[in-house]
């Protein structure tokens, strides 16, 4: 169960990319440019070996700081990964409804192998980018644990998409992402939290005065091994939904609580707005 932030993560963003893979494929087909499907594939592959690429720099780099950069580096990279990946969210809420029509405009004009390949590429690499980025968080934390949601995640993304376009399954994809959308926030509140806290160790360890900010808010009489630690099987799940733990300071409070009182009411009114509005061509 702790995997479960990584699961939820690269469940959506590999959906998100078979996604427009498919709706690109299917274009391809439709205007009997079959011979192009090939490089579409092409285009998608070579963007994984990209995005392993830039996993396997991250790791490097992570591997060769002091201890008390990893502190750093895991604070920025949490509060990195908080940013693109709200808007990441806002973006699909915006404009999920125009991915066909961008797929589509953004191939109509490419006649050669190399250009569908580059579209493909373009398409899942974002996807990879912030796939990588928003796991690094995780990996630095837990390695093996992030490796095994990420393969779960991209497992289920894998049969979902070939049972929406191989099997003609029926699936609400715009509620799929508003549900999925309200989950990323509540584990970017986490991950905001989280992140607060490294830069609060490293600033103490820097010598830096946060007054009452780095204080604790509360802290619960709770052991390590208990299963409501924060750490164990029913706490690590309430800490990856909604920051849970058994210790927190002011700053990571008010940070987590402020990120899901904007978050939360801004991502339920653009989808609402969305869906009052008049369809476009849908994903």
């Amino acid at each position: 169960m702790k995997v479960i932030g990584q699961f939820v993560i690269t469940f959506r963003e590999a959906f998100e990319a078979l996604l427009l893979v498919m709706i690109l494929v299917m274009y391809l087909q439709k205007t009997g440019r079959h011979q192009h499907v090939r490089s579409a594939v092409y285009g998608a592959v070579g963007a994984l070996f990209a995005g392993a690429a830039i996993a396997l720099a991250v790791a490097l780099i992570y591997g060769g700081l002091g201890e008390g950069k990893k502190e750093l580096f895991e604070g920025a990279a949490s509060l990195l990964a908080v940013a693109v990946l709200t808007y990441m969210v806002y973006w699909m809420a915006t404009r999920g409804r125009e991915i066909r029509s961008e797929v589509e405009r953004k191939v109509s004009s490419s006649r050669s192998h190399l250009a569908v390949a580059l579209a493909s590429f373009v398409f899942v690499v974002r996807e990879v980018i912030e796939t990588v980025l928003f796991l690094t968080p995780f990996a630095a934390r837990d390695l093996v644990g992030t490796a095994a949601g990420a393969a779960a995640g991209v497992t289920l993304a894998g049969l979902l998409s070939y049972g929406i376009f191989s099997l003609g399954m029926r699936f609400p994809v715009r509620r799929f992402f508003y549900y999925s959308s309200i989950m990323l926030i509540l584990i970017a509140g986490g991950l905001a939290g989280y992140g607060v806290h490294e830069l609060i160790e490293y600033a103490e360890e820097e010598g830096v005065e946060l007054g009452w900010l780095a204080e604790p808010a509360y802290q619960l009489d709770i052991p390590e091994g208990s299963p409501l630690h924060h750490k164990g099987i029913v706490g690590s799940v309430l800490a990856v939904l909604f920051g849970y733990t058994v210790k927190a300071e002011w700053l990571r409070v008010i940070v987590h609580l402020t990120y899901l009182a904007v978050a939360l009411p801004a991502v339920h009114r653009v989808y609402s707005r969305a869906e009052s509005a008049p369809r476009a061509s849908a994903a």
